[in-house]
C-alpha cells in the first residue's frame, strides 16, 4: 500500500524530534531515509522523487504550497484566504490559484515559520501582526476570531536586489528623463511625502529614491516591518516597531523610534509610513534640522495626503491649533509625488507637486507634473519655484536638463 506525502512529513518530524536541532542538510538527509523507506509509496520515478524530496523540505522548512509563488518573479503578492483559497497578482492582474493548504492546521504552521525568526507573536488574544520574510518581503497576518475566513496571510514580494529607479522606468511607472528631476530633488535636500492607495509603490519608490542620496550620509530608517533597505549607504541605520508583550508591555512605537533617531545624529530620517500620531514627531524632525527627509502616506492625491497628515498630527499634538500644524506641515514638506494603479493594473506617478506656502487654511502647491490620461504620459505643468535653494546645492542645471524632455500642458 502506498503512503501519501502527509504521512511522510509526520514520520519524517518524529525522526527530527529525536534528533534535536537539524540543518537543512540533515532535513533533506531525513526525507530521503523516508522516501527510500517507503519504495512502492507511487513516487516511482526518479523525477517524482525529487519532486516529492522538494515539496517536503518545503512544508517542513520553507512556507509549503507557496514557494513556487515566491520563487515566481512576475507574482508581486500571495494572498491565503483560509486553507483554501491562494491568490496571486501577477504581472497586476489578481487570479485564483489551484493551490490550498490542507487545513487551517497548515496554514497555522506557515504563519508560525513566518513570525518565529521576527520575534513576532500571534494568537487568539493577539490576532494581527506585521511580520516579514527573510528575503525582506512584507507580511500582514490576520487570526480568527477577527477573520471569519480562517487564517489570512498577505504577502508583499521583496524585489530581487532591491528596486531600483532603472527597475521602475522598466516597469513603466514613469519615463526615464523623470530620474534627472527626482534626483535634484534628493540631492537638493528636499523633504518628499509619497501618497497613494495600498499596493501603488509607495515603498519602492522610496527605496529607488534613496540611490541619489550620498553614501557619506547617515541615515535612518524606522518602520512597522522593515522592508526599506539602502544598500550603497554605509552609516545606514534601520530600526523596526515592537509590539507588546503578553502582559501589554514594552511596545515600542513608531513615535518613540522617530524621537529616539533624532538624538542619533541623521542626515536624513526616512519614514516608511505615517500611520498615527507618529506623523506629528516627523513634522518636527523635518523642521528641525534634518531636511530631505522622506515619508509615506495612504491618500487620495497630494492634497488629500496632507489633509491626512494634519489629522494624524493632531492626533498625538492635542495642544496645537489646526492653523499651528498646517504652518508646520507647510515648512516641513517640500515635494509631494503621489502613485496610483491604473485600470490596466500598471502603476505610475500621476502627480508631483510643489509646496510653495500656505494662504489662509489652504497649501500653496504649484502642480510640476500630471499624468496625461488620454496621451498616457506624465506631462509637465509649472517651473518649480525653489530654484535658489537647487542652485545653492549645484542640482538647479541638472534639472532644467532633465526638464527639457517634457511636453508642457496647458495647466
Amino acid at each position: 500500500m502506498g503512503i501519501d506525502s502527509a504521512q511522510l512529513r509526520v514520520e519524517v518530524l518524529h525522526r527530527l524530534e529525536e534528533d534535536g536541532i537539524v540543518t537543512d542538510s540533515e532535513v533533506y538527509r531525513n526525507i530521503d531515509q523516508a522516501i527510500l523507506h517507503h519504495k512502492s509509496g507511487g513516487y516511482d520515478s526518479l523525477k517524482d522523487k525529487e519532486k516529492l524530496r522538494e515539496q517536503l523540505f518545503q512544508s517542513i522548512r520553507g512556507l509549503g504550497v507557496l514557494e513556487p509563488y515566491l520563487q515566481d518573479e512576475h507574482v508581486t503578492e500571495i494572498m491565503v484566504v483560509g486553507s483554501e483559497k491562494i491568490f496571486v497578482e501577477r504581472d497586476g492582474r489578481l487570479l485564483r490559484t489551484k493551490d490550498h493548504f490542507r487545513d487551517d492546521h497548515e496554514v497555522l504552521r506557515v504563519i508560525e515559520q513566518i513570525v518565529a525568526p521576527t520575534n513576532r507573536m500571534v494568537n487568539e488574544a493577539s490576532p494581527i501582526v506585521d511580520s516579514r520574510l527573510p528575503d525582506g518581503s512584507r507580511v500582514h497576518i490576520i487570526l480568527p476570531p477577527v477573520s471569519l475566513e480562517g487564517p489570512v496571510i498577505t504577502i508583499r514580494k521583496f524585489t530581487e536586489g532591491g528596486m531600483t529607479m532603472e527597475k521602475l522606468v522598466a516597469y513603466g511607472e514613469f519615463p526615464p528623463q523623470l530620474c534627472g528631476v527626482l534626483s535634484a530633488f534628493v540631492q537638493s535636500r528636499m523633504s518628499i511625502l509619497v501618497s497613494g492607495a495600498t499596493n501603488s509603490g509607495k515603498s519602492s519608490l522610496i527605496n529607488a529614491l534613496a540611490e541619489y542620496i550620498s553614501p557619506s550620509e547617515r541615515i535612518i530608517t524606522i518602520e512597522d516591518s522593515a522592508e526599506l533597505w539602502f544598500r550603497h549607504i554605509d552609516n545606514l541605520v534601520r530600526l523596526e516597531t515592537r509590539n507588546a508583550n503578553v502582559e501589554g508591555e514594552n511596545e515600542i512605537t513608531m513615535n518613540h523610534l522617530i524621537k529616539a533617531s533624532l538624538r542619533m545624529r541623521p542626515d536624513r530620517v526616512v519614514v516608511g509610513e505615517v500611520r498615527g500620531s507618529e506623523a506629528g514627531a516627523l513634522i518636527h524632525a523635518m523642521n528641525t534640522g534634518h531636511p530631505g527627509s522622506f515619508s509615506s502616506i495612504h491618500a487620495n492625491s497630494c492634497r488629500d495626503g496632507l489633509r491626512r497628515l494634519e489629522t494624524m498630527v493632531l492626533m498625538g499634538e492635542s495642544s496645537l491649533s489646526l492653523t499651528a500644524v498646517q504652518g508646520l506641515i507647510a515648512a516641513s514638506m517640500d515635494i509631494l509625488i503621489h502613485l496610483a494603479r491604473l485600470p490596466d493594473g500598471k502603476r505610475k506617478i500621476v502627480e508631483i507637486t510643489e509646496m510653495t506656502g500656505r494662504k489662509g487654511e489652504e497649501y500653496e502647491l504649484n502642480p510640476l507634473f500630471v499624468y496625461d490620461m488620454e496621451r498616457g504620459e506624465l506631462a509637465a505643468c509649472h517651473e518649480i519655484r525653489a530654484s535658489e535653494k537647487m542652485r545653492s546645492y549645484g542640482q538647479y542645471e541638472k534639472y532644467l536638463e532633465a526638464m527639457e524632455g517634457f511636453a508642457k500642458t496647458g495647466i
